[in-house]
This record gives C-alpha cells, sequence and structure tokens, in this order.
C-alpha cells in the first residue's frame, strides 16, 4: 500500500474512540516488559556508581558490613526518582518503535484509532509512574537521603557520636537574617539548655542578646526563656549597654516565630527538605531574605514539575517514535537518550539560575517540564 493510499484511508475511516480491551492490554504489555527490564538495569547502574563512589570511603574506615548495607539501601529510593523519567521514554519509544517496524502502528491509524488513543494505556501508566515518582520524592527521598547522609559522616567522621556533634553548639540564623540563635546542644521538642539569641535591626545592626539558662517552645504561644541575662545595644549595634536579670522572659510567635522544626530543618541542605515542609517556610518566614528565599521558592516548584517528568516522557514518546518509525528501534533509542540529556540540562540549567534570582522562580521551577510536554502535545496532535 503506498503512502498516499495510507493517508486516504487514515482521512476517510472514520474515528473510533472507547475502550479497546485488547489493543490496550496488547500495547500495555509490550510497553511493561522494557520498562521492567529498563528499571532493573538502571537500579543495578545506579548501585554500581554508588559503590564506586562511596564503598572506598566505609573500607578505609573499616565499616561493618550491615552498615554498608544500610547505607546503599538507603540510596535507592533517591536513584529511583531519576531512574523513572528516563526508563518511562526509553521504554515508550521501544514500544512505539517496535510497533512501527511491524507497521502494527499504521494499521491502528488506519483502522480508525488516533495516535493519541494507540499509546491509551501507556498514557494512563505514565500518569500512574508520575503519581508514584511525587510520592517518592515527598515522602522517601528526603528522609533516606538525610539518613543515608548522616551514615556515611558517621562512619568517616571516626565517631559514632556523630549525631551529637551535630547538634552541640549549633547556630541558627533566621532566614530573614534578623535573628541568631546559639545552642549549646539542640534537642528536637525538648528542653534547651544554654541558650543565647541574638536580635538584629533591619539595617544588620545588634538591637539586643539573651543568655538563658533554659529555653522551652510551647505549641501555639511561643518562646520561654529561664534565668535570663538581657543585653540591650547601643544605635550602632557595638556597645552593649547595662544588663537586666529575669527570672522569666516571654516571646509570642509574632515575635519568635521559629520552631524547633524549623531548626532541624536548618540542619539539613534545603535538597533534604520535602515540598511541604519548603511551602511552610516560606508562608512563615514573611521577611525571609530575596536570595534564600529565590532556593527554596524554585526548589519548590521545580518539586511540583520534576514528577510529571514521567508523563512527558510519555507525551514526546509517542508521537517521537511514531515520527520516526522508519528510522527502526535504534534511531528511536537515540532520539530518547537526546531528549533526556536535552531536559536534563535545561532543568539544572533553569533550576541553578532560579536558586541565584536571575530568573523568576516560578518560571525556574516549572517552565523545563511544561515546555516539553507542550512539545509532545503539539507533535501528538499533528499526527492525529
Amino acid at each position: 500500500m503506498s503512502d498516499k493510499q495510507v493517508n486516504k484511508s487514515l482521512i476517510t475511516c472514520p474515528r473510533r474512540r472507547g475502550i479497546f480491551y485488547t489493543i490496550d492490554m496488547y500495547v500495555l504489555r509490550e510497553f511493561m516488559v522494557p520498562f521492567s527490564l529498563l528499571i532493573l538495569a538502571f537500579l543495578i547502574m545506579f548501585m554500581v556508581g554508588d559503590l564506586f563512589d562511596d564503598l572506598g570511603d566505609f573500607l578505609e574506615h573499616k565499616a561493618d558490613f550491615s552498615t554498608m548495607v544500610k547505607y546503599f539501601l538507603m540510596k535507592v529510593p533517591g536513584n529511583i526518582r531519576f531512574i523513572l523519567p528516563i526508563s518511562v521514554l526509553l521504554a515508550c519509544m521501544y514500544t512505539m518503535a517496535n510497533f512501527g517496524r511491524k507497521m502494527e502502528v499504521t494499521a491502528m491509524r488506519a483502522s480508525g484509532v488516533s495516535l493519541f488513543r494507540c499509546g491509551g494505556s501507556i498514557f494512563v501508566m505514565g500518569l500512574l509512574i508520575t503519581g508514584i515518582n511525587f510520592w517518592f520524592n515527598e515522602q522517601l527521598v528526603p528522609q533516606f537521603e538525610f539518613k543515608a547522609e548522616f551514615v556515611r559522616m558517621s562512619v568517616t567522621r571516626g565517631s559514632a557520636n556523630y549525631k551529637k556533634r551535630l547538634f552541640n553548639m549549633l547556630t541558627y540564623r533566621t532566614p530573614d537574617k534578623r535573628r541568631t540563635w546559639l545552642f549549646k546542644y539542640f534537642v528536637e521538642n525538648g528542653i534547651q539548655d544554654g541558650v543565647t539569641l541574638k536580635k538584629y535591626r533591619k539595617d544588620g545592626t545588634l538591637d539586643w542578646d539573651i543568655q538563658a539558662e533554659r529555653a522551652i517552645f510551647i505549641p501555639g504561644e511561643g518562646w520561654e526563656f529561664q534565668d535570663v541575662t538581657y543585653t540591650p545595644y547601643d544605635d550602632k549595634g557595638f556597645l552593649p549597654l547595662a544588663s537586666k536579670k529575669h527570672l522569666l522572659r516571654r516571646f509570642n510567635a509574632k515575635d519568635l516565630p521559629e520552631e524547633p522544626k524549623d531548626i532541624m530543618n536548618a540542619v539539613k541542605e534545603p535538597d533534604e527538605l520535602s515540598t511541604w515542609v519548603i511551602l511552610e517556610l516560606l508562608e512563615r518566614a514573611k521577611n525571609m531574605a530575596p536570595q534564600c528565599r529565590a532556593i527554596y521558592e524554585t526548589l519548590f516548584y521545580y518539586r511540583l514539575a520534576f514528577p510529571w517528568a514521567c508523563f512527558l516522557a510519555v507525551f514526546l514518546g509517542v508521537p517521537l517514535a511514531a515520527k520516526n518509525e522508519r528510522g527502526g528501534i535504534f534511531l528511536a533509542i537515540i532520539t530518547a537518550v537526546v531528549v533526556i540529556v536535552v531536559y536534563q540540562v535545561t532543568s539544572h540549567v533553569f533550576l541553578a539560575l532560579g536558586k541565584q534570582d536571575v530568573l523568576n522562580p516560578i518560571f525556574a521551577g516549572i517552565a523545563p517540564t511544561a515546555s516539553f510536554i507542550l512539545v509532545g502535545w503539539y507533535y501528538i496532535m499533528r499526527q492525529t
């Protein structure tokens, strides 16, 4: 059948809609086989990479086998969030290119099934995998990344008391740069002993500081300081004025909005915080420094957009594979690799520019994923 005849059949054959159980199950089965194999292959590759990067440190410090197994297993969730989009795109491209090689896509379209409907089951699976990837990013990755780093540092620092040293003499600077806390030893959700708090004016000069034997956070009320020495400073913030002693001094949540969990999260890198922790931090710290806010806002929008890379992979994979169906599977895989590289590079460049406040955080976090989805949608509509 010539190209003109095929095109004529595509035009004259009435469009078929609805559920095609046989076709959908067949397409899904053909997709799941390479997808499962790719997940397994990439997991092994990433684990081998982690072994090359970190195994030497564990062996050098004579870590026991159970600690090493625990560490490398904790790295798996963080790897899976990157593996899923790559695997979806490659599996989608392979499946559709394989259909094209056997002229099955042409047959389905000639019978009135649109290109979008041909990959219907893959689109549904891509949406499901997007939800799984979002769950990984929110529930598993932040806590497992922190725990894995904690295990590694506990071993490489040569001390089982790394946690104790981590919270010993802990310093916390509020996001708005208006207060600095120093804890002799920080205890999450506990009574803090030996606390120093410095308060700064809007111009950055020191306004006052307090040194307290104990500090207690009362949920819904604020902070309570006991056995306090309060010291005000002059207008330039250099010279301390006469100190005052107080048995008890309280600050409400408006004056000191930070909570123990905020101080605990400050120990972590921003990338180790979940999306909802970042959102809560942005909402509560209204006077956050612009540079600091740019980092958290860019991360927040990036976290919302990145899981959709799995759905993006289907949007790009189906039309690109169908467009190159005559080029065979090899060309489809090469195209998929190029798309993956371009998307990853673009996303990381925009992420870096957003964190530096060069680009608007919303644009920097969402634009790469949204633009690639729109390109995929355009190609699908063009070939439908």
